[in-house]
């Protein structure tokens, strides 16, 4: 980064509005994306059709802001951007592809394995060591996520695999995001990202175009903007507080997710549901708090 880059201020009541505000947003993305996944505002969309709308609309918002700000770009990683992207574009795409299909409390609670992917990828390819505590928290994410695949006869969900595979990848994405921290400015890093996004989905999208609907248009819309401000308040929150008091706030996404499902959708979640995700919330908790032992020690 230049000499003249100065993180924001502390500011912790800021950064919990601000971290609140992304989960919110988070969670309207995949309303958006279970909408356009569905035949509620026209024939459903390709999941991938999906991604390509939220990269776009995405780098859409951002270049809007960057025609403003003119923030310089100042050498990229280009082989570590286009890691993160590849992966996050596969995640994200499966990841639209499982709210379609499963109650998107469930799709948002077995993405919070993410963390826990991050962690089992990071000893071979970062070479980190993890101990019992870590070990442990991982065990109990996963054991909530064997929950919500309901495994039985009659109600197994194989649409929630989909989302354990998009947490997985996610998890590979992480790897990359945490080899670009602290190399380049955040905004840079978004901006690229959305860009190089746009470039993958593009190519990608051609087997499945369709014309969307003017209300799928709107919805495209609404997800990448929606995605590009919740990243945008994500990182603003991250650099006003330490992590181990903002991240506990990112939970809130799944009870946004529950409230929308609910509401729009008429989607309740059962027992089960609430079981496998607050088991998946136990160790994601648990393995937060120990990263955050870590980092202070």
């Amino acid at each position: 980064m230049s000499d003249s880059f100065r993180a924001p201020a502390s500011n912790r009541p800021l950064a919990m509005l601000l971290m609140l505000t992304a989960s919110a947003l988070v969670a309207v993305t995949t309303l958006f994306a279970k909408a356009l996944g569905t035949d509620v505002l026209g024939p459903a969309l390709h999941p991938v059709q999906v991604t390509h709308g939220r990269f776009l609309f995405a780098l859409l918002a951002l270049s809007s802001v960057a025609a403003v700000l003119q923030p310089r770009i100042s050498r990229p990683h280009w082989g570590l951007h286009i890691g993160r992207t590849t992966f996050g574009f596969a995640g994200v795409t499966l990841m639209f592809a499982a709210v379609a299909r499963i109650p998107m409390s469930d799709a948002t609670a077995i993405t919070f394995l993410n963390p826990v992917f991050a962690m089992m990828l990071a000893i071979p390819l970062l070479g980190e060591r993890v101990g019992r505590v870590r070990w442990s928290a991982a065990a109990i994410a996963m054991c909530g996520a064997l929950i919500l695949l309901r495994p039985g006869p009659s109600s197994f969900q194989p649409a929630a695999l989909l989302a354990v595979g998009s947490a997985a990848i996610m998890g590979l994405e992480v790897i990359f995001i945490k080899k670009l921290a602290g190399r380049e400015r955040p905004f840079q890093v978004l901006l690229i990202n959305n860009a190089l996004g746009l470039v993958i989905a593009s190519c990608a999208v051609i087997p499945f175009w369709q014309m969307p609907t003017s209300s799928q248009w709107i919805a495209l819309a609404g997800l990448g903007t929606a995605m590009a401000m919740a990243q945008a308040c994500y990182i603003n929150a991250m650099a006003r507080a330490e992590a181990s008091f903002v991240a506990p706030f990112a939970y809130a996404t799944l009870v946004f997710a529950a409230l929308y499902d609910s509401v729009i959708f008429g989607v309740i979640p059962d027992a089960v549901s609430f079981l496998g995700a607050g088991t998946i919330l136990c160790g994601a908790a648990v393995l937060a708090w120990r990263e955050g032992r870590r980092r202070s020690a």
